[in-house]
C-alpha cells in the first residue's frame, strides 16, 4: 500500500522522485566493483606488459615489461597525491555553466583527504545504492594506469627510461586528468554537458593514448633500420597470452563502468564479448584476403581493436550494434596499421595509433548511431544525427587538446634530458643499455 502511494506521488510530483536521496552501501555492487578493479589492473600487469613484450625484439622485452610496471607504480602515487582530486573533485561545478571547474577538478581531495572507511560514492544521486569511495577511487586509478601504459607501444625500443618517467608523469597530469574530468566528472563537466557519450573510455583512454602515441612516434623518429630491416615479434606466445588477459580484464573495464551489479553491467559484458569476437574474425579474413594466410598476430590484434571500439559504446548499445561496431572498428584499424602507416612512413612500433586511436575514433562515432533504441540501444528517442555530431565534437576536442599538449611535453623532456637512447644503446638493446639485464640466458 505504501509503495503504491509513493509511486502515485512520484507520478504527480516528479520533483519528489528525482530528489537526492541518502546513499546506502550496496554490498553486491561493492563486490562487483572490487572484482572489476582487480580485472582492470590485471589488464596492465601482466596483460598489456606481456602483449607488448612479445611483440618487440628479444633484446628489448624487459624494457617494455619494466616500463609497464614502473608506470603502474608511478601513476598510483600521483593518483593518490593529486590525480583523483583533479579528475573527480566536483567543487565549483554547475550544470550548464562553463567555468574552470568544467575542465579541472578541485583540490579538496588532495592526498585523498576526507576519504575514509565510511566514505561512500553514489553513481546516481536519486538512487540510494552506493559503494565505498575508496573502491571508486581505486577503480578509476586502474584506468589512469593503463592509459599512459598503452602509449609505450608507439615508441617501444627507443626511448630512454628516464625520459619515459618524466613524460608519463607530465602527460598523466596535463592531459589524462583534464580529459577524464571533462568527460566523466558528472553534471557541469565540459564534454559531459555537451552530451558526449563515453561509457568506459573511448575518448579518455583510447583516443587520448592513440594520439599521444602518434605524436611520440613522430617526434622520436624511426627505429634504427626501420622499415628496411625485418623486426618480427620475438615471442608471439607471450603476445597471445597478453591479449587473452586483456580480453578477460576488459570485462572489468566495460561492465565495471556500470558501477553496479545490474542489467547494464550484464549487457556491457555481453556486447564486449560479441564485438571482440566479430572484430577478431574480421581482421582474420581481411588479412587472409590481403596476404593469403591468416596470422596469429592478426587475430589477436583484431580482438584488441574490437575491445577498443566497443569501449565507449558498451553501456549504450545492443548485440547487433556491437557486431557492427566491432567489425567496423577493426576494419579501419587494419587499414591504418597495414596501409596508412606504410604510406605515411611513421614508425608506430606496436600500432598504438592504428589500433587504439583509429578504432577508438570509430567506436566513439558509432556510439552516437547505435545507442538509439530504434537500432537496439538504450537511448529512447535519440536523434542520431545530433548525437553523432556530439560524438564528433568529443573526438575533436580530445584530439585538439591532446596533440599540442603531448608535443609540448615531449619537446620539454627532450630539451631537458633527451628523449632517445643513443644509436649504440639502441643497437645493443634497451634491456642491457637501460637496465643491465637480459630476459633470456645465452
Amino acid at each position: 500500500m505504501l509503495y503504491s502511494v509513493f509511486v502515485g506521488m512520484s507520478l504527480l510530483f516528479p520533483a519528489i522522485a528525482s530528489a537526492e536521496v541518502t546513499p546506502v552501501l550496496n554490498s553486491g555492487d561493492t563486490a562487483w566493483m572490487l572484482t572489476s578493479t582487480a580485472l582492470v589492473l590485471f589488464m596492465t600487469i601482466p596483460g598489456l606488459a606481456l602483449f607488448y613484450g612479445g611483440l618487440v625484439r628479444s633484446k628489448n622485452v624487459l624494457s617494455v615489461l619494466m616500463q609497464c610496471f614502473a608506470i603502474t607504480c608511478l601513476v598510483t602515487v600521483l593518483w593518490v597525491l593529486y590525480g583523483y582530486s583533479i579528475a573527480f573533485d566536483t567543487t565549483g561545478m554547475t550544470k550548464d555553466v562553463v567555468n574552470i571547474a568544467s575542465f579541472l577538478g578541485g583540490w579538496t581531495k588532495l592526498f585523498l583527504r576526507g576519504i575514509g572507511v565510511e566514505s561512500l560514492w553514489q553513481p546516481d544521486a536519486t538512487v540510494p545504492n552506493a559503494i565505498p569511495e575508496t573502491v571508486f577511487m581505486m577503480y578509476q586509478m586502474t584506468f589512469a594506469i593503463i592509459t599512459p601504459a598503452l602509449i609505450v607501444g608507439a615508441f617501444a625500443e627507443r626511448m630512454k627510461f628516464s625520459a619515459l618517467l618524466w613524460f608519463m608523469a607530465l602527460w598523466f597530469t596535463l592531459v589524462y586528468l583534464p580529459v577524464a574530468h571533462m568527460v566523466w566528472s558528472g553534471a557541469g563537466s565540459f564534454l559531459g554537458d555537451l552530451g558526449v557519450l563515453d561509457f568506459a573510455g573511448g575518448t579518455v583512454v583510447h583516443i587520448n593514448a592513440g594520439i599521444a602515441g602518434l605524436i611520440a612516434a613522430l617526434m622520436l623518429g624511426k627505429r634504427k633500420g626501420f622499415p628496411t630491416t625485418a623486426m618480427p615479434p620475438h615471442n608471439l606466445g607471450l603476445t597471445v597470452i597478453g591479449a587473452s588477459m586483456l580480453w578477460v580484464g576488459w570485462f572489468g573495464f566495460n561492465a565495471g563502468s556500470a558501477v553496479a551489479a545490474n542489467g547494464a553491467a550484464g549487457m556491457a559484458m555481453a556486447v564486449t564479448q560479441i564485438a571482440t569476437a566479430c572484430a577478431a574474425i574480421t581482421w582474420m579474413f581481411l588479412e587472409w584476403l590481403a596476404h593469403g594466410k591468416p596470422s596469429v598476430l592478426g587475430i589477436v590484434t583484431g580482438a584488441v581493436a574490437g575491445l577498443v571500439a566497443i569501449t565507449p559504446a558498451s553501456g549504450f548499445v545492443g548485440p547487433m550494434g556491437a557486431m557492427v561496431i566491432g567489425a567496423s572498428g577493426t576494419a579501419f584499424a587494419f587499414v591504418a596499421s597495414t596501409k596508412l602507416k606504410r604510406m605515411a612512413g611513421y614508425d608506430d612500433s606496436l600500432d598504438v595509433f592504428g589500433v587504439h586511436g583509429i578504432a577508438g575514433i570509430v567506436g566513439a562515432l558509432l556510439t552516437g548511431v547505435f545507442a538509439a533504441s530504434s537500432l537496439g540501444g538504450v537511448k529512447v528517442g535519440l536523434n542520431i544525427s545530433t548525437q553523432f555530431m556530439d560524438q564528433a565534437i568529443g573526438v575533436g576536442v580530445t584530439i585538439l587538446y591532446d596533440v599540442p599538449m603531448s608535443f609540448l611535453i615531449l619537446k620539454f623532456v627532450d630539451l631537458v634530458i633527451g628523449l632517445r637512447v643513443t644509436e649504440e644503446d639502441e643497437t645493443q638493446g634497451l634491456d642491457i643499455s637501460q637496465h643491465d639485464e637480459r630476459a633470456y640466458s645465452l
